[in-house]
């Protein structure tokens, strides 16, 4: 495949790391609105986009290959609230987009396996459920998309619970999620449900980059197969 990155960060340089070695090219890296100017013209001459950008670029970069007709999978977070309309113009453009807050295969197995947790977890009220993520200090936003992801799996199987908070609650309503920032590391997402007698616990650690980079790859390979509005578990679930 010929492939643009939108974001040429850390995350950027180990998507192109894994894309060299299993024999794709990195056609266009794009890290800000100059490098664009300047190459533009280099988005007709790829397969698919990448985009690790900012919230503050991403939906500009999805324009652009709407536009240009460019499968686009989007790894970028706190966009979300645009999904609804975004998905709509997808589809009606009859266009190619991949999203996830987090495209490590093992976070996506911990999706699963959380949300049907949650679904046994909400017979025994007894139990608090609360979510904790800790990642390094460049992470710009909190909490993370993936820990929003978490949680709303946990308030779709939980009736007692309605909404995520960040920080603590002690509305029974509310579900909890702590954020925090400690370098090196890359990424652990944590749910806990404690009561008076046991504690339940699912963690998931990233030990580096490269399982998001691998998972934006084999995402990349797929999208430019089908047209439509994706979530990267229906790759492989």
């Amino acid at each position: 495949m010929n492939i643009a990155l939108f974001g040429y960060g850390k995350m950027g340089k180990a998507i192109e790391e894994i894309a060299l070695a299993k024999g794709h090219t990195i056609r266009l890296s794009i890290d800000n609105e100059q490098q664009w100017v300047a190459n533009k013209a280099l988005l007709s001459t790829v397969d698919v986009a990448i985009d690790f950008s900012t919230p503050q670029a991403v939906l500009t970069n999805i324009d652009r290959c709407f536009e240009a007709k460019v499968p686009i999978v989007v790894g970028t977070t706190a966009w979300y609230n645009a999904i609804p309309k975004l998905k709509v113009k997808c589809e009606q453009e009859n266009q190619s987009l991949l999203w996830a807050s987090n495209f490590s295969i093992g976070v996506n197995i911990f999706f699963k396996i959380n949300k049907e947790l949650a679904r046994l977890m909400n017979t025994y009220p007894d139990y608090s459920v609360a979510v904790e993520e800790i990642h390094h200090s460049g992470k710009l936003d909190a909490p993370s998309g993936t820990a929003i992801s978490i949680a709303n799996d946990i308030i779709e199987e939980i009736d007692r619970k309605n909404k995520w908070i960040l920080g603590e609650s002690n509305k029974a309503d509310e579900l909890s999620i702590t954020a925090k920032r400690i370098d090196p590391i890359p990424g652990t997402h944590q749910v806990i449900y404690d009561s008076e007698i046991d504690t339940i616990e699912i963690i998931h650690s990233a030990k580096s980059r490269k399982g998001f980079a691998k998972g934006a790859i084999l995402a990349a390979e797929w999208i430019i197969n089908h047209k439509g509005f994706y979530e990267f578990k229906e790759v492989f679930f």
